[in-house]
């Protein structure tokens, strides 16, 4: 039996800022979990957005070193959205990657960097799925 991904942590360094962020831009609001984590449901894999010192915890803040792909059904219009939600950098257009997947990057508000991808277009490294 293969393992399953079911859960992701995203550390953020202000809880109250990353529900809001993450529920606009997911139109979803989610839920708080503990004081620290706020899980949002990626269609089955929980994206659990951690501020360690909001949970009680002495880890220091650090963002995720790579990015986190998500895929979207409809790429354009979530672009336009996420151009206004306050990405700190983003790409300037969707492009499509040499492997096929038509996608754009971003980094958060709190410095984890991000990928959306048409659905339609991912690439799992042998087939389109």
């Amino acid at each position: 039996m293969l393992p399953k991904i079911f859960r992701i942590i995203l550390p953020v360094n202000d809880i109250e800022k990353a529900e809001v962020f993450y529920s606009r831009l997911f139109e979803n609001s989610g839920f708080r979990v503990s004081s620290g984590r706020h899980y949002f449901n990626c269609c089955g894999v929980i994206l659990a957005c951690y501020d360690a010192e909001a949970d009680g915890d002495d880890v220091p803040f650090s963002p995720n070193p790579e990015h986190i792909y998500f895929s979207v059904d409809d790429l354009d219009q979530f672009f336009m959205k996420a151009k206004n939600a306050g990405f700190k950098n983003i790409d300037s257009e969707i492009t499509v990657k040499p492997w096929g997947e038509r996608s754009f990057y971003c980094i958060d508000p709190f410095d984890n960097p991000l990928c959306f991808v048409d659905k339609n277009t991912i690439f799992t490294g042998k087939e389109k799925i």
